[in-house]
């Protein structure tokens, strides 16, 4: 065996040496990667925008994913192994046979403790200042290695391709609204977001998503004036109504031939009686058609996103939705598309504004077949699915796969629906509760 002045000669402390720089290398990259990878795009984003050079390079090597993490990881690979090669060869040269084992146990604990968790945890705590520290050392890893991990990514690839996996490299990783729509509820389920912050924040990206049929008021529900009627009756009706704007028909109620506003309605009306002190027998001659605005009818395949879009463009509140065939189908206002954000808009003349909805004592929630399974959904926190029908009514009737009878039960999507009340073919009331 050789001497101890033999052992611990320069070599044995250049060797030293090199693993610990070898380690400081490897907890550099491990926390490089975590820092790159856990960094908010949004914040590095707004630190860019404030002149912070190295948030702009973090935002510019990120944007291949993939690249990144294949450079960072090669270059972790590299120095882990080879700082595992040094020490087995100078664990061997101090202890025999036995210096492997020993090496491989000394690496382990240094590894796990000085190039993983120690540098990783200071990298997710401070990920966006983390990440703009290495931007541009990794900036160079990335460009030094990016022949190899090209080359890597060209076999991957190949071979993912023969096992039937087909990788598109113009995908993210995550969608920006599924990512969003992630944290929202991850902080909501930890109690950091409100239930309805949520909500009004999820209503917003939804309405890419959604389709104006999904929200109007069906046919069934929309008051009309028709044209035909005396003007006291017209008048009558404009003054009882709950409704600002009313669509006017003539013979049929498909015929709409306007949108009448109660107060252009008044307004027409007192100017032609005279003032106040008019004859109000002039009535007899008024035509509504002549106040009434155009209608504005638009298809009900529409995009809620769009459509307001629309209504802000044309400075209009007011639509009439139809279908391809042109017959008309209900109406949408400016306020149903708020409503899909804000949540439910009451005032005084909302008959049921001030009715929130409420578990019975038997635990059971008694609701409107017309009410929208996204709008129960909204006030319950439930997750009724809503892509086959828009109200609870529908949903029901396309389980069933029939018209219920009042009295029947059935249980689906884990609840249980009771029919309550029928008028005709619809059903109009329903007891829900969670299974």
């Amino acid at each position: 065996m050789e001497t101890g002045t033999t052992l611990f000669d320069s070599a044995f402390w250049i060797s030293c040496s090199i693993i610990l720089l070898l380690l400081i290398l490897s907890g550099f990259f491990s926390g490089s990667e975590t820092a790159l990878t856990a960094a908010s795009r949004g914040k590095l984003r707004a630190q860019a925008d404030k002149g912070s050079r190295g948030a702009e390079r973090a935002l510019k090597i990120t944007e291949d994913n993939e690249r990144l993490i294949g450079s960072v990881l090669l270059g972790n690979n590299l120095v882990n192994i080879l700082a595992a090669s040094l020490a087995t060869a100078l664990f061997t040269r101090l202890f025999g046979e036995s210096g492997v084992a020993l090496a491989t146990l000394v690496m382990t604990l240094l590894v796990l403790v000085f190039s993983e968790v120690l540098p990783k945890t200071y990298a997710i705590t401070n990920a966006e200042t983390a990440a703009a520290l290495v931007s541009r050392p990794i900036a160079l890893v990335v460009l030094v290695f990016s022949p190899v991990v090209s080359a890597v990514r060209f076999f991957v690839r190949g071979v993912l391709r023969l096992l039937g996996v087909t990788v598109d490299p113009d995908s993210n990783i995550l969608a920006v609204r599924e990512e969003i729509a992630g944290a929202l509820q991850l902080g909501h389920s930890e109690g950091v977001v409100e239930k309805e912050d949520r909500d009004r924040i999820l209503g917003a990206l939804d309405l890419r998503e959604r389709a104006v049929e999904e929200i109007m008021l069906h046919r069934s529900g929309i008051e009309m004036i028709d044209a035909d009627m005396p003007p006291q009756e017209i008048l009558q009706q404009c003054l009882e109504s709950n409704h600002t704007r009313l669509p006017v028909y003539r013979e049929d109620q498909e015929n709409i031939i306007g949108v009448i506003h109660a107060k252009d309605l008044l307004r027409a009306m007192y100017k032609l009686i005279g003032g106040p002190d008019g004859d109000a027998s002039a009535l007899k001659n008024f035509d509504v058609s002549t106040v009434a605005m155009k209608p504005y009818f638009v298809p009900e395949t529409s995009t809620l996103d769009e459509q307001m879009r629309q209504f802000l463009r044309r400075r209009t509140h007011f639509a009439l939705v139809v279908d391809e065939y042109g017959s008309l189908q209900g109406l949408i206002t400016l306020e149903d598309i708020l409503e899909e954000i804000v949540g439910e808009i009451t005032d005084e003349f909302d008959p049921d504004g001030e009715h929130l909805l409420a578990p019975g004592e038997d635990g059971h929630y008694y609701v409107d077949g017309a009410m929208t399974i996204r709008d129960l959904n909204r006030a319950t926190d439930w997750s009724l699915p809503d892509d086959e029908a828009n109200t609870l009514a529908g949903l029901v009737i396309h389980e069933a796969q029939m018209i219920p009878t009042p009295g029947q039960v059935f249980s689906f999507h884990g609840f249980r629906f009771e029919v309550m009340a029928r008028d005709g073919n619809r059903i109009t009331q329903l007891k829900i509760r969670p299974l």
